[in-house]
């Protein structure tokens, strides 16, 4: 599946931005004040995301301000829709 540059999400209190850009298998680099507690599991939920949307390859640059776990899959699945064009809301 063919990634594209793309931006999903704030930089608000409770919010995440998610950047994707072409790369090579999945990765994550996190920047969150609370990556030591929760680090595992934000970056958890941004894997098992894009690869039930079909995503292998993609660079992914997080940027956390306290985000819940549904926001965090809400913005990388918009991330995703905009970077492979690909409408997951259509059957």
């Amino acid at each position: 599946m063919e990634i594209k540059n793309a931006v999903a999400g704030t930089l608000e209190s409770g919010d995440i931005m998610i950047q994707i850009a072409p790369g090579e298998g999945l990765q994550v680099d996190l920047q969150s004040s609370v990556a030591a507690q929760f680090g595992r599991q934000i970056k958890a939920v941004i894997t098992e995301t894009l690869q039930g949307l079909g995503i292998d390859n993609a660079s992914v640059k997080a940027t956390d301000k306290g985000a819940l776990d549904c926001t965090i899959r809400a913005r990388v699945t918009a991330a995703a829709v905009r970077a492979t064009g690909k409408d997951v809301w259509k059957d």
